[in-house]
C-alpha cells in the first residue's frame, strides 16, 4: 500500500543524481536487486506492523497508546531523518549508508521480535526508521547513479512494479503469521531479506557519491523537528487519559509548538538546511505539499484503525484482514501507469481535484461499512480509495518536482516525502485521541444503564483507553460475556466511524488544496527537468 512509511523519494532522487557513468550489465543488475530488496523491506514491515496491533496490544496487555507509539516511534524518526539521510549518503557514498541502514534496520527488527517488554519494543521500532531513514534514499540514489538516463525509467518500473508485489503480499503474509504463529515471527522476516542486501552491496555494488554535495548537515535542524515532533505527538496521544490539564501534557505539546518555531526559525539561517523554506515560494508547491499533508494523514489514519475495525468489530482472522488490502495494492499495480498519464493529458490541477475526492468518497464508505457492513463492502471502498490514490500519486509527484527549477528536484522530492511522513505521525496521534475520547464517552453512557450487571459494567469499565476487547471479557461467560462483547463491538465500532469520517473529511480538504494550485501548473518530464516554470 502507499503509506507515509513506504514511500521513499523516488523521481527526486533518480533526478537530482549527477549523470550515472558508464557501468557493466552485471553490476546494474545487482544494483537494482538490492534497492528492490531494501523497498521491499520498508513496505512489507509497514503492512505487517499494522495487521499485526491488534494481536500485539491483546498479548502485551498493553494500552491503545502504547500501540500507537509502535507506529509513531518508527516514524517520528524516518520523518526527521530521511532528508539527513539521503544527504550523508550523497556525501559520504551510497553504498555505505545502505549498508549501515540496512544493518541498523535488521538488528532493530531482531531486537522487535525478542524485545521481553513493551519500552523495549517501542525503542526498537525508533532504530528501525533510524534504519529506514539511511536505507531508502540512498537505495534509489544507486540506481540514478548506475544507471544512464536512456535506461533508468526501465529500471526505476521494474523498482516499481517488485514493489507493488511486495506490498500486495505483505498485508496477506501478516494476517496469516499473526494467525498461526506468533506476531513477534512478523518483524523475524526483515533481517533474512537485509542480510541479502547488505551482502550484494558490499561485495556487487559500486560505490558513488555527489561531487556536488554541500559539505555540511543539518543536525540541528535534524534535533530540533525531532524533538518538536515528538513533544506535539506525545500530548496529543496522552491527553484521552491525563487529561490537557496534565502538566507533562501541557509541557511536551507546548514545548513541541516551540522547538517547532524554532526549527522553521533555524532552517531560515542554516548554510545547508534540511527544508529550504525557498521552495515555498512557490504557490504550486505550497498547494501540493499541503495536498500530501491532508491526503496522507487521512491514508495513515485510516489504515492504522482499519483492523481494528476488522478484527475486534467484525471478528475476522487476521488473514482475512490482511487480504481486505489485497484491492487497493492491486489497482495501484496495474492502473499506476494510466494515472501517470493524467497530468501531461490534462495538467496537474483536475487530477489533484479529482482523485483525493475518490478517496474521501472510499472513506466515507468504510465509516458506514464499519458499523453496519459485510466483508464485500470493505473490499469495495477499499477499492474506491485505491482508484482514488492512482488518480493521485503519479500527478502529485510529477507536480512536486515540477514546481521548482530542474536542481532542486532531488530536494523537492525529498520534502514532500518528509511531509507524508510527518501526516502519518501526526494523524495516528490526533485521530487516536479522537477513538479514545469517542470509545470513552460510549463505554461511559452505557454503565449509566442499571439494567447491566455488575459483571457487564468492569467489563466496560476495564475496556477503557483500550482497542481490543479481548482482556475486557475475561472471567465473562453467557449472558454476561454476550451483553458485554455487543455493548464494546458497537462502541469501538463508533469510535472508529468518527475516525473513517474525519480521515473523508481529511481527504476532501486535500482536493480543496489540490484547487489551490495554478491552472498552469503542469506535471511530467518536461517541467520536471527544464526548470522552466517559475514561482507561482
Amino acid at each position: 500500500m502507499v503509506s507515509a512509511t513506504s514511500r521513499p523519494c523516488e523521481e527526486g532522487i533518480i533526478r537530482s543524481t549527477p549523470l550515472a557513468p558508464h557501468r557493466p550489465a552485471g553490476a546494474k543488475r545487482w544494483v537494482l536487486l538490492a534497492s528492490i530488496l531494501a523497498s521491499a523491506i520498508a513496505n512489507i514491515d509497514g503492512s505487517i506492523v499494522n495487521i499485526a496491533l491488534p494481536a500485539i496490544e491483546t498479548d502485551l496487555k498493553t494500552s491503545a497508546i502504547v500501540v500507537q507509539w509502535l507506529v509513531n516511534a518508527y516514524t517520528l524518526c524516518l520523518s526527521a531523518l530521511l532528508l539527513v539521510g539521503g544527504a550523508a549518503g550523497d556525501r559520504f557514498g551510497r553504498r555505505r549508508f545502505f549498508i549501515i541502514g540496512a544493518s541498523i534496520f535488521a538488528a532493530a527488527s531482531l531486537w522487535c521480535g525478542l524485545a521481553p517488554d513493551l519500552t523495549q519494543l517501542i525503542a526498537a521500532r525508533a532504530f528501525q526508521g533510524a534504519g529506514a531513514a539511511l536505507l531508502l534514499p540512498c537505495s534509489l540514489a544507486l540506481i540514478g547513479a548506475t544507471y544512464d538516463e536512456a535506461e533508468r525509467g526501465k529500471a526505476i518500473g521494474t523498482w516499481a512494479g517488485a514493489s507493488a508485489v511486495a506490498t500486495a503480499i505483505a498485508p496477506l503474509l501478516g494476517g496469516w503469521i499473526v494467525d498461526h504463529f506468533s506476531w513477534r515471527w512478523i518483524f523475524l522476516i526483515n533481517p533474512l531479506l537485509a542480510l541479502v542486501a547488505i551482502w550484494i552491496a558490499a561485495y556487487r555494488v559500486p560505490e558513488s557519491r555527489d561531487p556536488e554535495a554541500k559539505p555540511g548537515l543539518d543536525w540541528l535542524g535534524t534535533l530540533l523537528v525531532f524533538a518538536g515532533l515528538g513533544g506535539v505527538a506525545y500530548g496529543l496521544m496522552q491527553s484521552p487519559v491525563s487529561g490537557w490539564r496534565d502538566p507533562l501534557v501541557l509541557v511536551a505539546f507546548i514545548g513541541g509548538l516551540v522547538l517547532l518555531v524554532a526549527f522553521v526559525h533555524a532552517e531560515r539561517r542554516s548554510a545547508h538546511p534540511i527544508l529550504p523554506l525557498s521552495l515555498f515560494r512557490s504557490r504550486t508547491f505550497s498547494a501540493v505539499n499541503l495536498l500530501t499533508l491532508l491526503l496522507y494523514a487521512a491514508l495513515g489514519g485510516m489504515f492504522f484503525f482499519l483492523p481494528f475495525a476488522l478484527i475486534q468489530v467484525h471478528g475476522y482472522p487476521a488473514t482475512l484482514a490482511g487480504t481486505a488490502f489485497m484491492p487497493f495494492t492491486i489497482i495501484m499495480a496495474v492502473l499506476s501507469r494510466w494515472g501517470g498519464g493524467l497530468a501531461d493529458r490534462f495538467g496537474a490541477r483536475l487530477p489533484l481535484m479529482i482523485g483525493p475526492a475518490i478517496a474521501a468518497l472510499g472513506m466515507a464508505a468504510m465509516a458506514l461499512t464499519v458499523t453496519n457492513g459485510s466483508y464485500w463492502q470493505f473490499l469495495l471502498a477499499i477499492a474506491i480509495l485505491g482508484f482514488g490514490m492512482v488518480v493521485t500519486v503519479a500527478p502529485l509527484t510529477a507536480t512536486v518536482i515540477g514546481a521548482v527549477p530542474a536542481h532542486q528536484t532531488g530536494v523537492a522530492s525529498g520534502v514532500n516525502d518528509a511531509v507524508s511522513s510527518v501526516a502519518n505521525l501526526l494523524a495516528i496521534a490526533i485521530l487516536g485521541a479522537v477513538a479514545l475520547s469517542m470509545l470513552d464517552r460510549e463505554l461511559a453512557a452505557n454503565l449509566q444503564n442499571p439494567a447491566l450487571s455488575d459483571g457487564v459494567k468492569h467489563a466496560l469499565t476495564a475496556a477503557h483507553g483500550q482497542l481490543v476487547i479481548e482482556p475486557a471479557l475475561a472471567g465473562l461467560q453467557g449472558a454476561d460475556r454476550d451483553s458485554a462483547a455487543l455493548i464494546l463491538r458497537s462502541s469501538l465500532a463508533d469510535s472508529v466511524w468518527w475516525v473513517m469520517l474525519i480521515a473523508a473529511t481529511m481527504a476532501l480538504g486535500g482536493a480543496a488544496a489540490g484547487a489551490l494550485i495554478p491552472r498552469r501548473a503542469k506535471g511530467g518530464k518536461k517541467n520536471a527537468t527544464s526548470g522552466s516554470q517559475k514561482p507561482a
